[in-house]
């Protein structure tokens, strides 16, 4: 049974139970609890989480970070976004860099990880088979985050990974005209808040090359500029 850090605000751990009960895509759910129950051969003895992931970190953040969605075998086994997988080694140990974290690594629930400033969450909460969402299960997902943001008064600034995650937060919050995607662009959206694009940590990107770690601590460090944090 997942239970929320006391230390979590009433309405922030309320949408927290809510998303994690959410049953309301048929494929995500079927993915997800075939991954959680056919495993991976190096979790095998592991119980993987199969459920919708939440958001995480510092409710009074001023920075939100958004993400695509939680890997099969990374947030879909540990319960966390951007846990136990090397999109999210990357991404914490960014934030260690940073001051924004208190470790460098995250692998699961209770390891101790806390973020200062800083809340981590993804546009889809199911892990989708080859991690593609459909536009429906997009949309579905949608209210999820637009109700976290709602309780994330503090924000002021939100990092994207990713074109997927650039496409929702844009739409979200009404940036017209909207920049093209690509990493370091900057977006401002109505009402103050800033948007600051990234690649995503994917191993794709970083094993490429494409991402590096000076281009995503540059960005964490723009953002944490635009924050008021320096």
């Amino acid at each position: 049974m997942y239970t929320v850090p006391r230390s979590q605000p009433a309405a922030l751990a309320a949408l927290r139970d809510e998303i994690v009960g959410c049953r309301a895509c048929p494929r995500l759910v079927a993915w997800r609890e075939e991954v959680a129950s056919t495993r991976r051969a190096a979790y095998r003895d592991e119980e993987y989480w199969g459920l919708p992931v939440p958001g995480f970190g510092d409710p009074d953040a001023r920075i939100l970070i958004v993400g695509l969605a939680p890997a099969a075998h990374g947030g879909n086994r540990t319960g966390r976004v951007f846990t136990g997988d090397r999109s999210g080694d990357w991404l914490f140990g960014a934030l260690f860099r940073a001051g924004l974290a208190n470790q460098a690594t995250s692998v699961s629930l209770d390891d101790g990880l806390r973020l200062e400033d800083v809340y981590v969450a993804a546009a889809v909460r199911c892990a989708p088979p080859a991690n593609k969402p459909t536009v429906e299960e997009r949309d579905r997902c949608l209210p999820w985050l637009d109700r976290e943001m709602a309780l994330l008064e503090r924000v002021r600034v939100v990092i994207v990974l990713g074109q997927f995650a650039y496409d929702v937060v844009g739409r979200r919050l009404g940036i017209r005209p909207r920049p093209r995607f690509g990493h370091g662009v900057e977006a401002a959206a109505p009402g103050g808040l800033q948007v600051v694009c990234s690649f995503h940590p994917s191993q794709q990107n970083t094993f490429t090359g494409r991402l590096t770690e000076p281009m995503l601590d540059a960005v964490i460090a723009r953002a944490a500029a635009l924050a008021g944090r320096d």
